[in-house]
């Protein structure tokens, strides 16, 4: 599997060395959105399970989580009629389309609660975007089709599946949520063993 999902391997190392150079949110967003654009670029390396969409709403894959959980990465597919309560994330991050096509309805805090700006974008494939609570954390996902999956890849500045994070019920108070993950394993990044034994010969 490690040849297939080489360039999340790559990715993921990229992410590592990149915490490991700095904190500074601008720079992890700025140089994380060029990593993610060269993820987002090739659309061979996800693995199905990963890929899969839930009937009753949208799943969440963890793909990989920094030991230290500075940062995570994960799939989201949407199947058609899927999204998100209105949320937000507490920390920054970068969402990028790697399939279909996904709805962004955008809000702003007013007097501590999120209020729709009446502004929409529909992000296609290729596409990136940034949340966090300096530049925009609420928003509103959904799936812009109707049909086929729509998937993306996110990268966290946190183990996101963890975090304490906050909602729109649906009378519009705002409550805690921790979303977790969909999945109970992850693809197998480390596995080096094919590419050692053709190095070593017969």
């Amino acid at each position: 599997m490690t040849d297939a999902v080489a360039p999340l391997q790559n990715f993921v190392l990229g992410m590592t060395q990149l915490f490991g150079a700095t904190r500074d949110e601008s720079h992890l967003l700025t140089q994380g959105r060029l990593m993610l654009a060269r993820l987002i670029g090739e659309d061979t390396w996800l693995p199905p399970a990963f890929a899969a969409a839930r009937t009753d709403r949208y799943a969440q894959y963890l793909l990989h989580c920094d030991p230290l959980e500075r940062f995570s990465v994960v799939s989201f597919v949407w199947g058609p009629g899927h999204r998100t309560p209105v949320h937000d994330h507490t920390v920054w991050g970068l969402v990028g389309v790697l399939r279909g096509a996904e709805r962004c309805d955008e809000y702003t805090l007013r007097d501590g609660k999120p209020v729709a700006t009446g502004q929409q974008h529909v992000m296609q494939p290729g596409a990136i975007e940034a949340v966090s609570p300096t530049v925009g954390d609420w928003h509103r996902v959904s799936h812009a089709l109707d049909k086929d999956p729509a998937v993306s890849i996110h990268v966290y500045g946190a183990n996101i599946g963890a975090v304490r994070r906050h909602r729109l019920d649906d009378s519009g108070a705002i409550i805690d949520f921790v979303s977790g993950y969909d999945n109970s394993v992850v693809p197998n990044l480390w596995d080096r063993s094919a590419a050692a034994r053709a190095q070593a010969g017969p």
